[in-house]
C-alpha cells in the first residue's frame, strides 16, 4: 500500500509540473501585455518598456518560468494586475464560499444519487426504475443557468425564501450564510446527480449478481443485510470515485451558478481573470485548481484501494 501511495504521489507531481509548464507557455502566447494592462492604454512606450524590464518580461521564457515556479514554491503566486492584490490572498478569500458549495453539492449528490440509483437497481426494468432513469436524463439536459434563473425568480424574488443578492459571511454569520447557499447548492445538485444515479444503478446491479452475494446468502444473512453489508458497500466505490471527480470539477466549475446568484467565489474570480486578461491571476487559479484535482484524485485512488481490499476480506 505504501509503495502505491508513493507511486501515485510521484505521478501527481509529474502531472502538476507538466500542467504548470504548458499553462505558463500557453498564457505567454495570449495577445495581452501585462505591462500595458497595469499602466493602461494611455501609457507611453517608454514607461511600458521600463515596466516590462522591471517585471522580467524580456527574459527568456524558461527563465521566467523558473522564477515563477520558485516563487510559487515559496507561497507567492504573484500580484493580480486587475485587483492589485496578491493572488494567494484573493484565492484565500474566495475559497471558503466555493468550497462550501462544492462540499454541499457533492454530499447531496452522493446521498440522493446513491439512494435513487440503489432503488433503480433493486426495481430494475420496473416502473420505478423507468421514472428514475427519466429523471436522470432530464437532470443532465437542463442547463444550470436556466435552472438557476427559475429558482432565483420563484424561490427568491417571488416567495422570498432566499435573498436575491445574498450577503455571504461564513465567518460571522455561518448558519445564515449556509442557508442562503442552499439554493445554488440545490441547483447544482440537480444538474450533478444524474451521473451518480447511473453509476450507482449499474454498480449495484452488478454487485447483486456477484458471487459473494451467493456466499452471503449461504451464511444465512437476511436480504436487507446482504444488500447493505455487501452489495451497497461494493457498489459505493463507483459513485465515490465519481463524486470525488465532481468535487474537483466544482472547485473551478461553479462560475455559472456564482454569476447567476451573485456569489463572490472562485468561479467569478476565474471569470474576471479571463475578462480582464489578468494573466497572473488566471495562472494562479489554474495552478490552484489543478493542484486540488490532483490531490483529490490521489486521495480517491487510495480510498478506492482501501475499500476494495476491505470488501474482499469481508466476504
Amino acid at each position: 500500500m505504501l509503495k502505491y501511495i508513493i507511486r501515485r504521489l510521484l505521478q501527481g507531481v509529474g502531472v502538476l509540473f507538466a500542467v504548470t509548464l504548458l499553462t505558463f507557455l500557453a498564457l505567454k502566447v495570449i495577445p495581452a501585455d501585462p505591462a500595458t494592462l497595469i499602466l493602461g492604454i494611455d501609457a507611453t512606450p517608454e514607461s511600458v518598456a521600463q515596466l516590462r524590464e522591471a517585471m522580467g518580461l524580456n527574459r527568456p521564457l524558461l527563465v521566467q518560468y523558473w522564477e515563477w515556479i520558485t516563487a510559487v514554491l515559496q507561497g507567492d503566486l504573484g500580484t493580480s494586475y486587475y485587483y492589485g492584490s496578491a493572488v494567494s490572498d484573493l484565492i484565500r478569500s474566495r475559497l471558503p464560499l466555493t468550497l462550501t458549495i462544492a462540499l454541499l453539492t457533492t454530499f447531496f449528490s452522493l446521498i440522493f444519487g446513491t439512494f435513487l440509483g440503489t432503488f433503480a437497481a433493486l426495481y430494475r426494468r420496473r416502473g420505478l426504475d423507468y421514472l428514475i432513469r427519466l429523471f436522470t436524463q432530464l437532470s443532465g439536459a437542463v442547463p444550470s443557468f436556466w435552472l438557476g434563473m427559475i429558482a432565483l425568480t420563484y424561490l427568491a424574488a417571488r416567495r422570498q425564501w432566499f435573498s436575491v443578492h445574498p450577503d455571504i459571511d461564513l465567518t460571522n454569520r455561518f448558519w445564515g450564510s449556509l442557508y442562503q447557499l442552499l439554493l445554488p447548492t440545490m441547483v447544482l445538485t440537480l444538474t450533478q446527480m444524474g451521473p451518480t444515479i447511473r453509476q450507482t444503478r449499474s454498480a449495484m446491479y452488478d454487485a447483486l449478481e456477484a458471487d459473494y452475494m451467493m456466499s452471503a446468502r449461504m451464511k444465512g444473512l437476511s436480504e436487507r443485510r446482504r444488500i447493505i453489508r455487501y452489495a451497497l458497500r461494493s457498489a459505493m466505490m463507483a459513485p465515490l470515485t465519481l463524486s470525488s471527480l465532481q468535487f474537483a470539477h466544482l472547485i473551478g466549475g461553479t462560475t455559472v451558478v456564482e454569476t447567476v446568484f451573485s456569489l463572490p467565489g472562485l468561479g467569478r474570480l476565474l471569470l474576471v481573470s479571463v475578462e480582464q486578461r489578468d494573466l497572473m491571476l488566471l495562472q494562479g487559479l489554474i495552478l490552484f485548481i489543478t493542484t486540488m484535482v490532483i490531490v483529490i484524485s490521489v486521495v480517491t485512488d487510495i480510498l478506492y484501494q482501501y475499500i476494495n481490499g476491505n470488501t474482499e476480506e469481508g466476504v
